[in-house]
């Protein structure tokens, strides 16, 4: 049996922030781009390997273009405006193109490992991913426009986050409430 996905607490989030002015500024500007790196797994849902990929022709007027094989789905998601302004300008946010895409991955995993040590927060990169989707459902958005945007099939959404699903669990204290009657 699978267990819920857990995200990360509103309080390990702010900790999280706060490392990110900590983080070492070298080479000079490493700071600024692990922030913006933190700020877009965070608020699209990206996959770690696509947000050290991801290029700047996919983000137009305040949204990302969101294309996945596995289900086929294209979504416009938009970003909050200090995600973009984060960004900048290079062609290619998170990688120069050099080397590998799994090594520079790899490169990416330990920063983020770094950086939540440095804020004490334990968790992993996919932990952003399971927060926006996690925010999602509280907030009343359907598992199936979850899905679509984490780029999942409704099954693979629902195994994962079902417990996070508003209206579900609404549904539930309703019926339970109804048995002390």
């Amino acid at each position: 049996k699978t267990m819920p996905t857990l995200p990360f607490t509103a309080e390990e989030w702010e900790k999280i922030l706060w490392a990110t002015e900590l983080y070492p500024d070298r080479p000079k500007g490493r700071r600024a781009q692990v922030k913006s790196f933190v700020l877009l797994l965070r608020y699209s849902g990206l996959r770690i390997g696509d947000a050290v990929n991801l290029e700047s022709k996919r983000v137009r007027d305040g949204k990302l273009l969101l294309y996945t094989a596995k289900v086929g789905t294209l979504v416009w998601l938009p970003l909050p405006e200090m995600v973009v302004n984060s960004l900048g300008t290079a062609d290619r946010y998170f990688w120069s193109g050099i080397g590998t895409l799994k090594s520079a991955t790899t490169c990416w995993q330990r920063t983020i490992q770094k950086l939540l040590k440095l804020a004490g927060v334990k968790g992993h990169a996919h932990m952003f991913r399971d927060t926006l989707a996690t925010d999602l459902l509280s907030k009343g958005v359907s598992l199936e426009n979850v899905a679509a945007i984490l780029g999942n099939t409704v099954r693979i959404a629902e195994k994962h986050y079902a417990p996070f699903v508003q209206s579900r669990q609404i549904e539930l204290e309703k019926a339970v409430k109804l048995t002390w009657k």
